[in-house]
């Protein structure tokens, strides 16, 4: 397999010859994938979409790419075929993920697309976006579109917990109580037949918590000699 990061990606007319320690991918077959996430509504967009990365893959000399499409919706990880990509990069099936643009690989926010494309590179498997050519493991802006998706999934994280803060605030303010819920005190009297019941009958714990509605704990703490 093609390290991801020796590759070196080119156009027809603007191929140079290798320096020291790349690989020349007209030397070596590239293993490439492509990854869409596709309407079912337009099935024209679908056709034109997954042509020009074929399309774009030919030109490159990448032959027989794997695709893996997916119809659903980009805002969640559950996604068979993008899950069935993960694991196969993680298995060093091919060089390279291929996509159509970055929000066709993902949706679920700042924080996860930037630990996806971390995700591949420590797989040592390289991505790059058809439409953003700024977007791409090999390119030279690599470091800097990594550099920025790290800022943005920072300032996402202090926006969540800022708005989970003010959450318990106002539920606070709206007289909401938090948390778990406080286990049902039991009065003197049933606390007395709870133990009857446990020391008479050797009824389970369990069952003893089902019918007074508490905690299997609680129970078991009632009928010790410090239970109160």
């Amino acid at each position: 397999m093609v390290s991801a990061c020796n590759l070196r990606f080119f156009e027809k007319g603007s191929y140079n010859a290798p320096s020291k320690g790349e690989v020349d991918v007209k030397a070596k077959q590239v293993a490439v994938a492509i990854y869409a996430r596709v309407s079912t509504r337009d099935k024209q967009e679908t056709l034109n979409q997954l042509a020009q990365l074929r399309e774009f893959c030919h030109r490159q000399g990448w032959q027989a790419p794997t695709e893996y499409i997916d119809r659903e919706s980009g805002s969640v990880a559950r996604r068979d075929e993008f899950q069935k990509m993960l694991l196969d990069a993680s298995q060093r099936k091919f060089d390279l993920i291929l996509f159509w643009a970055l929000d066709r690989l993902t949706r679920e926010g700042t924080l996860a697309t930037l630990q996806y494309l971390e995700r591949l590179t420590s797989y040592q498997v390289g991505y790059k976006s058809f439409t953003e050519p700024y977007l791409d493991s090999c390119g030279t802006f690599k470091d800097v579109v990594i550099s920025l998706l790290a800022t943005m999934a920072k300032q996402e994280r202090i926006r969540m917990g800022e708005r989970v803060r003010a959450g318990i605030a106002q539920a606070r303010r709206s007289g909401k109580r938090l948390g778990r819920p406080p286990l049902r005190v039991l009065p003197a009297e049933d606390i007395t037949k709870l133990r009857k019941e446990r020391a008479q009958a050797k009824v389970p714990f369990r069952m003893l918590a089902t019918k007074y509605q508490i905690s299997v704990f609680t129970a078991h703490q009632l009928c010790t000699r410090n239970g109160r």
